[in-house]
């Protein structure tokens, strides 16, 4: 017998870059640019600057960037929580309806992640792009979970 979560699982864990049509690329690249975008700006914000500050005591070898600072690296989860900040700071990030910002929680944590592979093991482009699309696909299906996905509208 299958399991709701057994057969989420397999979804998500057949899902390669061949499942990437010309146009999911086209808007996952814009979605990306524009999350790079709003976080940029959303590291000049105060919330951002606590915690940057906050995170700087979790130093490692293991490091990713902290978007806007070339002075420091963080480990990957603490990048992934600053620059998470950074995107949603300023409410400009994208939104699905019931509220929830896909891009701003997925995105940071694949670039924190993928930089953390060694140089030997590093992900291609297309490796990222589907790990974004995997991770919005997540989101998208979670969402339709919710209580309040009963009026989604239909796109």
């Amino acid at each position: 017998s299958h399991t709701i979560t057994g057969n989420f699982a397999n979804v998500i864990h057949g899902l390669n870059a061949n499942h990437l049509t010309d146009q999911v690329i086209q808007r996952s690249k814009r979605m990306i640019l524009d999350t790079l975008g709003v976080g940029l700006l959303g590291t000049s914000t105060e919330v951002c600057h606590k915690v940057t500050q906050y995170s700087k005591i979790y130093s490692s070898d293991i490091s990713s960037t902290i978007w806007g600072h070339l002075d420091f690296r963080l480990p990957p989860l603490y990048a992934a929580f600053v620059n998470g900040v950074a995107v949603h700071s300023m409410d400009f990030d994208d939104t699905w309806h019931p509220a929830t910002h896909p891009s701003g929680a997925v995105l940071p944590a694949v670039i924190a992640l993928s930089e953390a592979f060694p140089q030997k093991k590093k992900i291609s482009g297309l490796d990222l792009l589907l790990a974004f699309n995997v991770g919005i696909e997540v989101q998208g299906r979670l969402l339709r979970f919710s209580s309040e996905a009963r009026n989604i509208p239909k796109r």
